[in-house]
């Protein structure tokens, strides 16, 4: 079962092995964005738990449970065998999500023997994976200068699979399948028109294009005049 709960680390017991963490652990580093527009590496999850503590997390159906006839309902693991000298293995895979629904996301993948290592690290690996987004009314049926939708049309690629954001008027919703809407409903965009192609039945490649779209985002340079025309606001806490 999914959770989508703020995360609550206990801090104090940390000991920072980079410098970046050392940093944000004696508050000469206090904002997210800073180092994301710097390019510092985060290799340390607790730098993110520090900085940004209402974080939420969501883990996403990757796999199928058993079922009648070899079908079965969604489930957040994905079980892989595989055959040794010593008998089967099974391996617990699972996807994470993590966001301040207020323009910062990140996704992770994770693998272990039993699912709570797997849950941990897919979480690690979304934390360590974090970025920010640009969010902005880029719609010309809305023009309402509030950050609840994407300033303009953007695309990501992952595998066979081609998601596509376009802007959105206040009150379109979500208009993306359910799962991507888990990743965008974290990110703080709450309007939103999108379009798939490709094998979008796979769904880890479904997952990664939709965040290579949200990276997106950021690549794209927007002038200062039009930012401010715009409205453009990037991550916030």
């Amino acid at each position: 079962m999914a959770i989508a709960k703020p995360i609550t680390p206990n801090l104090d017991d940390w000991q920072p092995k980079t410098e970046l963490g050392r940093k944000v652990k004696n508050h000469e580093i206090t904002d997210m964005a800073y180092i994301l527009d710097n390019g510092y590496n985060i290799l340390e999850p607790e730098i993110v738990d520090s900085l940004l503590p209402n974080l939420e997390v969501d883990l996403l159906e990757v796999g199928q449970s058993k079922g009648k006839f070899g079908g079965g309902k969604g489930s957040i693991w994905k079980q892989t065998q595989k055959k040794t000298s010593e008998g089967t293995t099974i391996t617990f895979s699972t996807f994470a999500v993590v966001g301040n629904k207020n323009g910062y996301v990140g996704v992770g993948y994770g693998s272990a023997l039993e699912t709570v290592p797997a849950r941990e690290k897919a979480i690690r690996n979304a934390k360590l994976n974090l970025i920010k987004i640009k969010r902005a009314c880029g719609s010309w049926a809305c023009d309402c200068k509030t950050p609840h939708s994407i300033p303009f049309k953007v695309q990501g690629k992952s595998g066979s699979v081609i998601f596509i954001m376009m802007p959105a008027p206040r009150g379109t919703k979500l208009k993306a399948e359910k799962k991507c809407q888990k990743i965008l409903n974290l990110s703080g965009i709450t309007d939103i028109y999108t379009d798939t192609r490709g094998n979008t039945a796979t769904k880890l490649n479904l997952f990664k294009a939709c965040f290579e779209a949200l990276k997106a985002l950021s690549v794209v340079k927007v002038k200062e005049d039009l930012a401010k025309e715009l409205n453009i606001v990037e991550g916030s806490k």
